[in-house]
């Protein structure tokens, strides 16, 4: 094995351990000492790759972010309803935060870590852009009553996922996510879908929850 490919399996270890750190026990309260453990790497190993702690968490973050762009971009396929592909995304979103722990250290630390961001990717002015593209074309595809404006489905989207995640984690409860997801179409497909597509986009949505559990 090359030094370089060395250097990034030794990379990936330490976020790995990191991740897995920071999901346990939040940014405040995860200490070098554990992820280190953790990672099955050195100190040195560790400072080689990632100078502090919050250079490490933003790591975590970018690491994430970029497991789940390459996951939602299998969703976008413009062959789709772009209002099937917002259920499906908000999905998804419980789903990779469920079973990968780099994307759910990612959701936790963007909020602890104080300015919502990572080294190289701001994740939120990134999901937003891509929320409004998708209510604008549910707009020009008819799947939007007219007198929804797109982008303020997009930001509630953007609301709903990431106020539903600090809720569940406030109360020890992320296990209700999916629940909750499921909860929140329900309530408010009535506003946004005309009354001949509404059945269809609420069977739509219960299909998309029983994949995922």
């Amino acid at each position: 094995m090359g030094r370089q490919v060395r250097a990034e399996v030794t990379r990936e270890s330490v976020l790995q351990g990191a991740a897995t750190v920071f999901l346990r026990d939040g940014y405040a309260y995860a200490n070098l000492g554990d992820i280190i453990e953790e990672a099955g790497v050195t100190k040195g190993a560790l400072y080689f790759h990632f100078g502090s702690k919050e250079e490490l968490a933003r790591g975590v973050i970018d690491s994430g972010y970029l497991r789940f762009l390459a996951a939602a971009e299998t969703k976008m396929d413009r062959r789709s309803p772009a209002l099937e592909t917002m259920i499906d995304l908000s999905v998804l979103h419980v789903d990779m935060s469920e079973t990968d722990p780099v994307v759910g250290a990612m959701f936790r630390l963007l909020f602890e870590i104080g300015d919502y961001k990572g080294t190289e990717h701001r994740p939120f002015e990134i999901w937003q852009q891509g929320l409004e593209d998708l209510g604008r074309r549910a707009a020009e595809e008819g799947d939007l009553l007219e007198q929804v404006d797109p982008r303020a489905v997009a930001l509630l989207m953007l609301e709903q996922g990431m106020g539903a995640r600090i809720v569940a984690n406030a109360l020890k409860a992320t296990e209700r996510l999916a629940e909750q997801t499921g909860a929140m179409w329900r309530m408010i497909l009535p506003a946004l879908v005309p009354a001949n597509k509404l059945e269809y986009f609420r069977q739509f949505v219960e299909r998309r929850l029983r994949l995922q559990s």
